[in-house]
C-alpha cells in the first residue's frame, strides 16, 4: 500500500485508532503508521486495550529494523512518562526514525508537548497538526476526562419521521428496526455507564444491559430524586448483584428507601439539592471513577434537563420512516429549550448512515 499524502497516512491512522473504542478507556484511542520515503506502508497498529502496548509500540514491533530512517505517523503525541507502559517517546528515539508526524498534542498536563520536545531534542524532524481537527475530535472524551474530570455524555434516542418517541397513549415499542437496536447494544457494551430516569424505569422496566455483552459491563445509573421507581419487581433491582446499579437521589429520599436499595445491592448517591438530583454532581461522581463514556437513554424530561444544562457532548439519533402524528405525542427532548432556532447546525462533523430502514445521525454537540 502506498499513500499519496501525509493526510492520507494520518487518515489511515485515525481509522485504525477507532477500533480501540470501548477497550482502551480511560486511555485515549490512538493509531500509528510507519512508512518509508515513498510513503509505502511498512507497518501499522492501534492501542488495543488499557494497560497494553501503545499504538506506536505495536507498529514498531511489527516493523522491526525497518523503523530506522522511516517516518512514523501517530494520531496523538507520543507519551514522555512512565505509566502502565514505558515512555513511547524514548522507544521512538531508540528505533531510529528520521521523521515523526503527529495529529495533535496530548492535552494531559503531565505530557502537553513534552513528548514532542524530547523527539526534537533527539534530532528527529517533528511535524504536529496533520488532520488536527479530526485527531482532536477522536480524543475529545479523553480530553474531557483529564481536564474536567467528567465523562463524555452520549445522548441516544429513536424517533419517528415526525419527531416522536411515543404515541399520545405512551406506546413506544418498537420505533426503530432490528439493525438499529443491535447497534444500540453494541454502543452499550462500550460505555462505562448507562443513565436513565425514574419515568423510563416505571414505563419500560428496562434492563439496560448489552446483549450480547461487549467489552465493558456498564454501570446502570438511575436519576430518581425519591428513589421510589426502583421497586423489588424492577429488573434493575433484580439484577443489581450481577450488573451494578447506582441510584442517584436527592435529599428527599428517606433513610428507609436508601436502606432498602442498599440491601438489594444498589449503590446510592445522594446529591445536595432537596427537590432534584443535581446532574453535575452525578457526572463529577462518575468522573472520579475515571469513567470516560456514559450514555443517556431516557425520556424527554431527563434529556431536556441535560440539554438545558449543556451536559450533552454527542448524540446518536435513530430516525425511523414512521409517522405517528398527534399534538400530544411525545417529543424526544423536553426541558425549557432555546428561545430561537440556532443559526448554525447544533452538531459538528455530523455523519449519517443507513441501518436497515432507519437513518442513524451522529455528531458532537457544538
Amino acid at each position: 500500500m502506498r499513500f499519496e499524502t501525509d493526510s492520507a497516512v494520518m487518515q489511515h491512522a485515525l481509522a485504525l485508532a477507532q477500533q480501540g473504542f470501548g477497550t482502551v478507556e480511560p486511555n485515549p484511542m490512538v493509531g500509528s503508521v510507519i512508512v518509508n520515503d515513498q510513503r509505502e506502508l511498512i507497518a501499522d497498529g492501534f492501542h488495543q486495550k488499557f494497560g497494553g502496548p501503545h499504538a506506536e509500540v505495536i507498529a514498531m514491533q511489527k516493523a522491526g529494523s525497518h523503523c530506522r530512517g522511516a517516518t512514523l505517523y501517530v494520531t496523538l503525541e507520543p507519551c514522555s512518562h512512565f505509566g502502565k507502559t514505558p515512555p513511547c517517546a524514548d522507544a521512538v528515539i531508540q528505533a531510529g526514525f528520521r521523521r515523526v508526524v503527529v495529529g495533535c498534542q496530548d492535552p494531559a498536563p503531565h505530557v502537553a508537548g513534552q513528548g514532542l520536545a524530547k523527539l526534537r531534542d533527539a534530532g528527529i524532524s517533528v511535524e504536529c497538526g496533520i488532520l488536527q481537527a479530526e485527531a482532536e475530535e477522536l480524543i475529545a472524551p479523553f480530553r474531557k476526562q483529564v481536564l474536567e474530570h467528567r465523562p463524555w455524555v452520549h445522548a441516544k434516542w429513536a424517533m419517528t419521521l415526525d419527531g416522536r418517541i411515543a404515541s399520545r397513549t405512551g406506546h413506544s415499542q418498537w420505533i426503530s428496526g432490528e439493525e438499529s437496536r443491535a447497534h444500540v447494544h453494541w454502543l452499550r457494551g462500550r460505555m462505562d455507564a448507562i443513565i436513565t430516569g425514574s419515568g423510563t424505569v416505571r414505563a419500560d422496566n428496562p434492563r439496560l444491559t448489552a446483549r450480547p455483552p461487549g467489552p465493558r459491563n456498564p454501570l446502570r445509573v438511575v436519576i430518581d430524586a425519591a428513589g421510589l421507581s426502583l421497586t423489588e419487581s424492577c429488573h434493575l433491582v433484580q439484577t443489581a448483584r450481577e450488573f451494578p446499579v447506582l441510584a442517584c437521589v436527592s435529599q428527599r429520599c428517606n433513610d428507609v428507601t436508601k436502606e432498602r436499595l442498599c440491601d438489594a445491592g444498589v449503590e446510592v448517591l445522594q446529591t445536595p439539592s432537596f427537590e432534584h438530583v443535581t446532574l453535575p454532581d452525578v457526572l463529577n461522581f462518575l468522573g472520579q471513577r475515571r469513567m470516560t463514556h456514559v450514555m443517556l437513554e431516557s425520556g424527554p424530561g431527563l434529556l431536556g434537563a441535560f440539554q438545558d444544562q449543556g451536559l450533552i457532548d454527542e448524540v446518536h439519533v435513530f430516525v425511523a420512516p414512521k409517522l405517528v402524528g398527534g399534538a400530544a405525542a411525545c417529543p424526544p427532548v423536553g426541558g425549557q429549550g432555546h428561545d430561537r432556532i440556532p443559526e448554525r447546525p447544533s452538531l459538528q462533523r455530523c455523519r449519517h448512515r443507513i441501518l436497515g430502514e432507519d437513518v442513524l445521525i451522529e455528531g458532537h454537540v457544538r
